[in-house]
């Protein structure tokens, strides 16, 4: 059975905490990664409430620098510092992360003491045999981006199949696994009468941009959407000219796409006690949708 993509939200506000939701910060974990999406302020508080290690974080992506979605950063980095973080921590981001990086990375208190590649990145930017990591330019007056982590596909054995043909374990179970077809003691095995294709899973995020024609080709065929919802539906006109995204159009672009779930963040304070707006909007467009909350945890 193919391993799940655990997501905690950490933070699932906007511009301006409340109460009850913090700036703006994900944690994506997929076996040895640990993903952190975004560090608003607090973010290192929410750890703690969540009883999560920040020392087990492998990278970082930036969706732009904002405050409401970096200021925790420079806090983070030093506790990684003073509590043996020892491993190579890489950063990604859109144009200007490098040089607004530095600024934090100069402050004189912050005493960095392990490795920090900073990239700034566009489309597939990291890949190994297990995932890839790619990054879509977004609209929002600053440089943006939207990100994917994409599970890839893989060939599995069909293990009664396997017992039942009494082949040896070994290289050639490893070539029928490759798809290759085996010869064994004078009889051929097929590769396809011996394997299955288990599907790879697809998780994108949308955070701070204006509609624009790039979202639904980027995101298409995801099986979780996660995406910034600052406005409804009757504050359009304000959500355009701040160049943020209604719920409806979230709900719009999880249809258009073929995502599977959409998960609304990024939760303004006007909506502190009545989230059931931006639910019911994005709801005319796509039905599987619900609204995070600090804390959350899904799983894939």
């Amino acid at each position: 059975m193919a391993e799940k993509v655990k997501f905690t939200f950490l933070g699932t506000s906007a511009q301006i905490p409340t109460a009850k939701r913090n700036h703006t910060s994900m944690l994506l974990t997929y076996k040895g990664e640990n993903i952190l999406i975004d560090c608003g302020e607090g973010t290192q508080r929410q750890f703690r409430k969540m009883k999560l290690n920040p020392c087990k974080i492998t990278r970082i992506l930036l969706t732009h620098i904002h405050g409401d979605h970096t200021f925790g950063l420079p806090g983070l980095l030093a506790t990684l510092s003073s509590s043996g973080y020892s491993r190579e921590l890489f950063v990604y981001g859109p144009r200007g992360t490098k040089k607004f990086l530095s600024g934090f990375l100069g402050m004189k208190y912050l005493e960095k003491k392990f490795p920090l590649k900073i990239f700034e990145v566009q489309g597939k930017f990291f890949e190994d045999k297990e995932f890839f990591l790619e990054a879509k330019s977004m609209a929002h007056g600053i440089p943006c981006n939207a990100y994917s982590f994409v599970i890839k596909n893989k060939r599995r054995i069909d293990k009664k199949k396997l017992e039942k043909s009494k082949l040896p374990v070994g290289p050639l179970i490893e070539d029928l696994r490759k798809g290759k077809d085996v010869l064994h003691e004078g009889k051929k095995y097929k590769s396809k009468g011996f394997t299955y294709l288990e599907k790879g899973k697809k998780i994108s995020f949308v955070l701070d941009t204006s509609m624009n024609s790039k979202i639904i080709s980027f995101v298409k065929d995801s099986d979780l959407l996660i995406m910034e919802s600052s406005f409804d539906s009757n504050l359009k006109q304000q959500a355009k000219e701040h160049l943020h995204l209604t719920a409806e159009q979230d709900g719009e672009i999880a249809k258009k796409s073929n995502s599977k779930k959409l998960i609304l963040t990024h939760i303004s304070e006007r909506y502190e006690n009545n989230v059931g707006i931006l639910l019911n909007d994005a709801k005319k467009k796509f039905k599987n949708v619900s609204i995070a909350n600090d804390f959350d945890v899904v799983e894939i």
